[in-house]
C-alpha cells in the first residue's frame, strides 16, 4: 500500500481502526448553500457533518494540534473540513496547514471541500504537501443539481438553478482532475438524497473514476434541522437503498464504508470522537516526532499482518452466502462496547476464513443512563430502531448485553454473543462456534 494511504483512516479502511485525526474548525464562511444544511444549528451532542461548537484561529488550531500531538501518538491527519468550506476561507486554511506542516512534518495534511474554487488553488495544495483532498460531488447532471444547491457565490456573483448547478459542477470536475494529475489522492463523497439522486449516483461513479478519483463515499442524507430539505419533509435514505447503491456504485470503483459523517471539529479515532469529551485524551505524554514515528511504525506492522490474510477474490454471488454480523467498538479493532451504550455498529460479512466490512449503521444509544438496561424498562423506540436496523444480521458481538435486549434479538433471529478482543479473531470464531463454517 502506497505511504500516502497507509496512515489515513478515512481513505484505508484498516488504517480506520488504529490511526486518529483531527479536523480544524477554521473554516466558517461558506460559497455555496445546499438544500439539506443548516450551519447555524449546533448541538454539543450531535454529530451531524460540518457541526462545530467554536470557531478557532489558525494559532488556536496549531495549539490544538501541539496538545492533541502530546496526547495521541497515533494522530496522522490533520485536516480542515468546515464548518464552512475551506478554500472559501484561504487564507485561515492556508495559515492553518503552513503552521502545522512546519512544526509536524510526519503529520499528513487533508482537506475538505465543495470543489468550487478548487481550481484554483491546486497549486497551493501541491506547495504546502496536501496529500488528500476530498469533494462533495452530488451530481453530475446540472438538471440534477439544481434541485440539490439553492444558489452559488461565485467572485461576486450569485448564481441559483440550473446555471448554479452547472457552473458549480463545471469548477468540481475540473478540480478533480487537475489533483488526480498532479498526483494528489482524490476521494469523492456524495449524499444520497432519495428521490432527487438516488438513480443518478451510478452516473457519479462512472464519471469521477474516469477523472482520476481513488474513491467514492456514498452518504446517507442526514436532515439539518432547519434546513430547506427538512422543512419539505424530505426523509433519510432506507438501509437498502443506501446498500443498492453503494453496491452497484462498487462494481465500478473503490467505495468508502466506514465513513463516520464527521463534525468539524472531530478528534480522535473514527467512531470514538473526543471532541466534545476532552477529558477523555490520555494524559499528556509530549511525544516526539521521533517516538511517533515509532509507535506509528509498530501500528502499521500490525496492519501488514492484517493485510496478509486478506479476503479472497469472493465474487458477489459466493458473498451472498456469507454470515453478517453487527460488532460493537470502541475502536482499535477490537470489540470493546456494551450494548445499551453503542450508537453505531459496524457490519461486517464472513465468508469461511474471509472477512469485509459492509458498513457502519448508526443507531441511538439503548442504554442513556436514566434507568436500568437490563430490566427492559427503557423506551422501546430506541431498541426497536436498532432491531430494525441490524435486521439482516445473524449475530451481534459486543462486550456486554442487558437481559432484555438479549431477548429481543433473539426473538428478532440475531444471536447476541459477549465477546472481547480483535474483531477478525472473534468474527472467525464466532462464525465456527455456532457451525456456520467448518473447522480447520
Amino acid at each position: 500500500m502506497e505511504p500516502a494511504l497507509a496512515r489515513h483512516p478515512c481513505y484505508n479502511e484498516e488504517a480506520h481502526h488504529h490511526f486518529a485525526r483531527m479536523h480544524a474548525a477554521v473554516a466558517p464562511r461558506c460559497n455555496i448553500q445546499c438544500h439539506y444544511c443548516n450551519p447555524k444549528f449546533d448541538c454539543v451532542n450531535e454529530s451531524r457533518p460540518g457541526v462545530v461548537s467554536k470557531i478557532i484561529t489558525p494559532q488556536e488550531a496549531f495549539d490544538k494540534v501541539s496538545q492533541i500531538a502530546a496526547s495521541l501518538p497515533n494522530l496522522s491527519v490533520v485536516g480542515i473540513a468546515g464548518p464552512g468550506d475551506p478554500l472559501a476561507n484561504p487564507e485561515a486554511t492556508f495559515d492553518t496547514f503552513r503552521l502545522i506542516a512546519k512544526a509536524f512534518p510526519d503529520i499528513h495534511l487533508c482537506l475538505s471541500t465543495n470543489g468550487l474554487m478548487l481550481p484554483d488553488y491546486i497549486d497551493e495544495i501541491c506547495e504546502l504537501g496536501i496529500r488528500h483532498v476530498t469533494v462533495t460531488l452530488n451530481a453530475v447532471d446540472a438538471n440534477i443539481g439544481s434541485q440539490i444547491y439553492a444558489f452559488v457565490r461565485y467572485n461576486g456573483t450569485l448564481y441559483k438553478g440550473k446555471e448554479a448547478a452547472a457552473l458549480l459542477m463545471k469548477r468540481q470536475l475540473e478540480g478533480i482532475k487537475g489533483l488526480t494529475e498532479r498526483g494528489i489522492l482524490c476521494k469523492v463523497n456524495s449524499v444520497l438524497i432519495p428521490g432527487v439522486n438516488d438513480a443518478h449516483l451510478v452516473e457519479v461513479t462512472r464519471e469521477v473514476k474516469k477523472l482520476g478519483a481513488f474513491s467514492h463515499n456514498i452518504m446517507p442524507l442526514i436532515l439539518s434541522p432547519g434546513s430547506r430539505f427538512q422543512k419539505d419533509g424530505f426523509r433519510t435514505p432506507a438501509l437498502e437503498e443506501i446498500t443498492k447503491v453503494q453496491h452497484e456504485s462498487s462494481r465500478i470503483m473503490p467505495v468508502m464504508r466506514h465513513c463516520r459523517q464527521c463534525r468539524a471539529d472531530a478528534v480522535g479515532l473514527l467512531g470514538s470522537d473526543l471532541s466534545q469529551n476532552p477529558e477523555m485524551l490520555p494524559p499528556k505524554q509530549g511525544y516526539s516526532a521521533k517516538q511517533r514515528e515509532k509507535l506509528q511504525q509498530d501500528i502499521l506492522s500490525r496492519m501488514k499482518q492484517t493485510e496478509a490474510g486478506a479476503a479472497a477474490d469472493w465474487s458477489e454471488d459466493e458473498w451472498s452466502n456469507a454470515v453478517r454480523i453487527a460488532v460493537a467498538t470502541r475502536g482499535s479493532n477490537v470489540i470493546n462496547q456494551h450494548f445499551g451504550h453503542a450508537k453505531e455498529f459496524l457490519i461486517y460479512d464472513v465468508l469461511e476464513r474471509d472477512i469485509r466490512l459492509v458498513g457502519v449503521r448508526k443507531v441511538q444509544a439503548y442504554c442513556n443512563g436514566t434507568a436500568d438496561c437490563s430490566s427492559g424498562e427503557e423506551p422501546s423506540s430506541p431498541l426497536s430502531e436498532t432491531l430494525e436496523m441490524l435486521k439482516d444480521c445473524k449475530m451481534l458481538l459486543c462486550s456486554g448485553i442487558g437481559k432484555a435486549p438479549s431477548e429481543r434479538l433473539l426473538q428478532a433471529g440475531i444471536i447476541p454473543l459477549i465477546k472481547k478482543g480483535n474483531i477478525d479473531e472473534q468474527l472467525l470464531e464466532s462464525t465456527r462456534y455456532l457451525g456456520y463454517f467448518k473447522k480447520d
